[in-house]
């Protein structure tokens, strides 16, 4: 049995591809896994706080001299970790806005991103400390970037996820969203195979 943690941060709670093709991947994966557990946060619902001075002081300074704000921050960035640290399976639901990721995904990397604890310094450079774990993303586009020098989402991503010692990650891109509606099913067509075929 394996324990999946899935990531909503499309800011659309109607409407949104990135939200119906996890709604896929999530049917697929319970047929094939009926006993695996689905953990969901919904960052587009309940946004995570950017990082602030009460979260970097709650990290930073003796736990003696937190007051109400480092204390509420340090148990939201505590009970995030937790859920990462739980799961076997991360499932990232990533629209591409700008370019790149929302910045409510970006705010949860911000709180998960923890030294001790997601990952060390060594004398031999940073170290991810979540060894055994595996990722899919799923991304909605409204053109087509793979591949291109136009996907900062991809590289930056993996990046994030590698620095946490997540390297086995699977992408799953819904591309040319917004180029008419031949592309537009194409892509989901695409996205959709794709997931029929990992699963």
């Amino acid at each position: 049995m394996a324990r999946l943690l899935v990531i909503e941060s499309s800011a659309r709670q109607h409407g949104s591809v990135s939200r119906q093709l996890t709604e896929r991947f999530l049917t697929r994966w319970r047929a094939a896994h009926p006993d695996d557990r689905i953990c969901r946060r919904d960052l587009g619902a309940e946004p995570v706080p950017h990082l602030d001075i009460a979260l970097l002081n709650a990290w930073t300074q003796p736990a003696a001299s937190h007051g109400p704000a480092e204390c509420a921050a340090l148990q939201r960035a505590d009970q995030l970790v937790h859920e990462l640290l739980a799961a076997d399976v991360l499932v990232l639901a990533a629209p591409m806005y700008n370019f790149t990721i929302p910045s409510t995904l970006k705010a949860w990397f911000d709180h998960v991103l923890r030294a001790g604890v997601t990952f060390r310094y060594s004398e031999n450079g940073p170290q991810g400390l979540l060894h055994g774990k595996r990722a899919f993303v799923v991304t909605a586009r409204g053109g087509i970037y793979s591949g291109g020098i136009q996907d900062h989402q991809e590289p930056y991503l993996r990046q994030l996820l590698a620095f946490m010692g997540i390297h086995d990650v699977t992408f799953i891109h819904a591309e040319g969203l917004n180029l008419g509606s031949e592309f537009m099913a194409k892509g989901l067509e695409a996205a959709e195979q794709r997931i029929a075929h990992l699963i």
